[in-house]
């Protein structure tokens, strides 16, 4: 055999073997039948919203006893260290730049998550230090959990130290923290963030107000 033909040869080996790499590479990276399908996008549905009742210190209100206002509608507790604080001092200082026409279209509520501490009382002395016609309102633990679903609402008492006791009221409570944006036909348009400003919630209240 002559060096052409060895050359020839080695090639046509050479290409023998890397057809069979290819072969075999493509076999080992083809999806099984039986593997999982590909992780999907998860989107977040509008909360559905609508009327529920519960406690005030004047006694059992309604979402449509505000018919015909638009509502603001925050969910916290009292003893919040800062998130419920700074939401509902922008809410209040947004409401407070509002003309006398515009404030007769508005009402704020805030709804505790934190049953066990904010009796309907304690609402009440919270909401009037913010001085913007707020209404607090509390429940059972029942029929706050069944509101907060209704708004899409996350919250959870954290955990206490393992050293605490049983009677420790001294926790906190993660919870998220959406203003929820009603109309005057009782249903809910938008909701906005935490720490928006009370110049930009003005904006938003305007849009849905009578001129």
């Amino acid at each position: 055999m002559n060096t052409s033909q060895k050359t020839v040869k080695l090639g046509a080996i050479a290409i023998g073997i890397l057809l069979l790499l290819f072969l075999l590479f493509s076999f080992l990276t083809e999806p099984s039948t039986n593997s999982p399908p590909p992780p999907k996008a998860i989107s977040n549905e509008k909360p559905a919203g609508g009327n529920f009742t519960l406690t005030s210190v004047n006694g059992k209100q309604s979402l449509t006893d505000f018919k015909g206002k638009l509502v603001l509608l925050y969910f916290g507790y009292t003893y919040c260290p800062d998130i419920c604080p700074t939401d509902l001092g922008n809410l209040a200082m947004a409401y407070r730049r509002l003309n006398e026409q515009e404030k007769s279209q508005v009402q704020i509520l805030f709804v505790t998550v934190d049953p066990a501490r904010d009796t309907a009382t304690r609402m009440a002395e919270y909401t009037r230090y913010f001085d913007a016609n707020m209404v607090g309102l509390t429940g059972s633990e029942q029929e706050i959990a069944s509101v907060a679903k209704q708004y899409g609402v996350v919250y959870m008492k954290a955990p206490t130290p393992s050293n605490a006791t049983t009677e420790n009221k001294n926790y906190t409570v993660d919870h998220s923290a959406f203003t929820y944006i009603i109309d005057k036909t009782g249903v809910l348009q938008t909701q906005i963030p935490h720490a928006m400003s009370p110049a930009q919630i003005q904006q938003q209240i305007k849009t849905y107000l009578t001129p």
